[in-house]
């Protein structure tokens, strides 16, 4: 008897940690594209037409940018440890929560390496595109990943729900996978690394609501 009740006492702990993190996870999108928003329309100089989100963890202010990525980061692999918990058979039930792992490390690394000033933000930057530093590579490399990860872990998800027939969640997992893999435009570069996290993090709200839901 008490046997059983310490097993049922750990598994509704662990139930009630998966679901902390899946509601992490799920406030993630809005808390990184208002974080970036108001950013974006009060720092001086920033024009998202030119310069992609990344750039405002240049300068004095940088440092909430970068903040918001590693948080943003964070969530992501709160919703990775949650997805390997609740789903626990078939088609993902391993793969996934690695590919998300890889999503979430990987933004938060970003978010440590910062791009250079450049194309005059911030304020005194030089007017145009510089040589690349060591930390902006770094930085470029691990947002590519991270988005390759996503595209990878959403592509798994869409095998599994083909097969469950879930086909409203087929749609948004293929939709997801596509917007990371499209190739970005050099004249549009800025806007569409935008609208790419914009997805990005739609998806992983809506994703971490809907686990939410089926724990």
């Amino acid at each position: 008897m008490a046997t059983t009740a310490l097993h049922g006492h750990a598994t509704h702990r662990s139930a009630e940690q998966t679901r902390h993190l899946l509601t992490a996870a799920a406030i993630v999108g809005p808390l990184f594209y208002i974080s970036s928003t108001v950013q974006a329309l009060t720092r001086d100089g920033f024009d998202l037409r030119v310069h992609p989100l990344s750039q405002l963890a240049t300068g004095d202010l940088g440092w909430i940018h970068a903040v918001t990525f590693v948080l943003a980061g964070l969530g992501v692999l709160g919703l990775a440890v949650a997805q390997g918990r609740v789903v626990t058979d078939g088609v993902g039930s391993r793969v996934a929560p690695v590919f998300l792992g890889i999503f979430g490390a990987a933004f938060a690394v970003a978010g440590c390496f910062p791009m250079d000033p450049q194309n005059g933000f911030p304020i005194g930057a030089p007017a145009g595109a510089v040589d690349m530093s060591w930390h902006a590579v770094v930085h470029s490399a691990a947002a590519i990943l991270s988005f390759v990860a996503l595209a990878a872990a959403c592509i798994t998800l869409l095998i599994r729900a083909l097969r469950a027939r879930h086909m409203r969640a087929a749609v948004g997992h293929g939709i997801t996978a596509l917007v990371m893999l499209l190739p970005v435009s050099p004249s549009e570069a800025s806007l569409q690394i935008a609208a790419t996290g914009l997805v990005a993090f739609t998806w992983v709200t809506v994703y971490s609501l809907a686990l939410r839901r089926a724990q």
